[in-house]
């Protein structure tokens, strides 16, 4: 017996549940299709940030308003991007690219906090030919008067604004910092989101007391980073009106099984990529796949959900149990 890896996300038909999320890899269409290659269901590009649709505005409006006597091979014509990589005419262009390079489904990504551009911008993507839209909504909110309720609001305003206005289907990128994580998780459902993805990663600077300076560097994840969105994917499946994607500490074909079981539709890979490269993809399907054959299970629908909280009667007093049973495990080891 062969298990069948066959799933879909967001409605869309996939050959399997592994799907290479946001890197360096799919930043151009050689890249992705390395990855279609090495044996992945689907692939998430990099986002295109809200900023630099805001820059290329601001340098189109510094163009238009220039006087008509300026030299015409005026480097100051051509918009500075600054450390951005690419300007939003271009990510366009990069969708455009990628689908024609492979046969697996593409997700685009936007990034911003603000509903402005958002929508435009979102149908482009759609025309572009993206099969979905992920929302990465990757926000610190720094101001001491602005609350909770008011942050969920907007989130849920801004994915009912995007939602509404494309035929393909949207998926929102979270953080853990929410203080009810079930309660918006199901509005962003209501919303109009067809599902989301735990979790975003959020910088984490270091200081260097020696320069005074700020040190932000992106790191890879590490398998231990795994237990926090597969805890909250336990929690939530079954119980929200939307598809999980799990993200974050997966490096191996049973860091998959795990997440399957969790309740994941998909399971979301970048550090492991970029560190072994996109051939890993196949050896980690072939890891999951025979787990889940030797203990007979014929298919990932099989499997997923099996160990999430909606096969428990009481989830909070089960939570409380296992928090009592991990304190007393500390104990047994040093008292």
């Amino acid at each position: 017996m062969i298990t069948e890896l066959q799933t879909s996300w967001l409605g869309i038909p996939l050959r399997n549940p592994l799907v290479a999320s946001a890197s360096p890899l799919t930043r151009k269409a050689e890249g992705a299709k390395r990855l279609e290659d090495g044996g992945v269901g689907a692939i998430v590009l990099h986002s295109l940030f809200e900023e630099q649709i805001i820059h290329e505005q601001r340098e189109l409006d510094h163009f238009l308003n220039r006087a008509v006597s300026a030299h015409p091979e005026a480097t100051g014509y051509l918009p500075d991007l600054g450390t951005y990589a690419i300007g939003p005419e271009e990510y366009l262009r990069l969708v455009e690219a990628v689908r024609k390079s492979v046969k697996i489904p593409v997700v685009a990504s936007l990034n911003g906090i603000t509903k402005g551009g958002w929508t435009e911008w979102a149908r482009r993507i759609q025309e572009a030919g993206a099969h979905a839209l992920e929302l990465n909504t990757y926000q610190v909110v720094a101001e001491p008067g602005h609350s909770g309720a008011d942050v969920e609001d907007e989130l849920v305003a801004l994915v009912a604004q995007v939602a509404g206005s494309l035929a393909i289907p949207v998926t929102v990128k979270l953080s853990p910092f929410y203080s009810s994580l079930p309660h918006l998780v199901a509005r962003l459902g209501q919303a109009g989101a067809r599902g989301v993805t735990l979790f975003n990663r959020f910088l984490q600077p270091d200081l260097d007391p020696d320069t005074l300076s700020v040190l932000s560097q992106a790191s890879l994840s590490e398998s231990r980073d795994l237990r926090l969105p597969l805890r909250w994917t336990a929690i939530l499946s079954g119980r929200v009106p939307v598809q999980i994607a799990l993200s974050g500490g997966v490096h191996g074909g049973m860091d998959v099984v795990k997440a399957l079981m969790a309740g994941a539709q998909v399971v979301q890979v970048a550090s492991e990529f970029i560190a072994n490269g996109p051939d890993r993809a196949q050896s980690m399907l072939d890891e999951a796949q025979g787990w889940m054959t030797a203990k007979e299970y014929d298919s990932v629908d099989q499997i997923r959900g099996s160990m999430s909280q909606a096969k428990v009667k009481e989830p909070g007093q089960y939570e409380r149990a296992h928090y009592m049973k991990a304190l007393a495990s500390l104990d047994d080891r040093f008292l």
